[in-house]
């Protein structure tokens, strides 16, 4: 399983559209085995759904987010932990045990439009997530 938190400086970025980086984790065992910070690359909002699905990701914890993401994640079949906020690596320990806070309303408000990615590739590797390379 791989989870997806935004990221920066340690912390859950609290606006899911506008996060530079992410921090994946990939988990088995119901354990961490690996973790690495990837750069969005100036993806905003609904590129931000391929760039997760691109890199395999099968769960979301972040701050606020948008309806609009919300939809473009559920298609890609990645269930969303939102209304999360303090350190990243400490959600993702409460994700595995259980005991994550999140609220599933969590909703930024002032999305009243669709993004699309129509003018970029979504399906090339440019951010590193097939790499094995770790950047804690």
């Amino acid at each position: 399983m791989k989870i997806a938190v935004t990221y920066q400086d340690g912390m859950i970025f609290q606006h899911f559209g506008h996060s530079r980086q992410f921090k994946l984790y990939e988990v088995e065992n119901g354990k961490v085995i690996e973790s690495k910070i990837v750069d969005t690359n100036g993806h905003g909002h609904g590129a931000l759904a391929g760039f997760l699905s691109e890199c395999h990701v099968d769960i979301l914890i972040c701050g606020g987010i948008g309806a609009g993401a919300q939809s473009a994640l559920s298609e890609a079949g990645i269930q969303i932990f939102g209304g999360v906020s303090g350190s990243a690596d400490e959600a993702v320990l409460n994700y595995l045990s259980g005991t994550l806070q999140y609220d599933p309303a969590a909703q930024c408000s002032h999305h009243e439009h669709e993004h699309s990615c129509q003018s970029h590739s979504c399906h090339e590797d440019k951010h590193g997530c097939s790499g094995n390379d770790s950047h804690e």
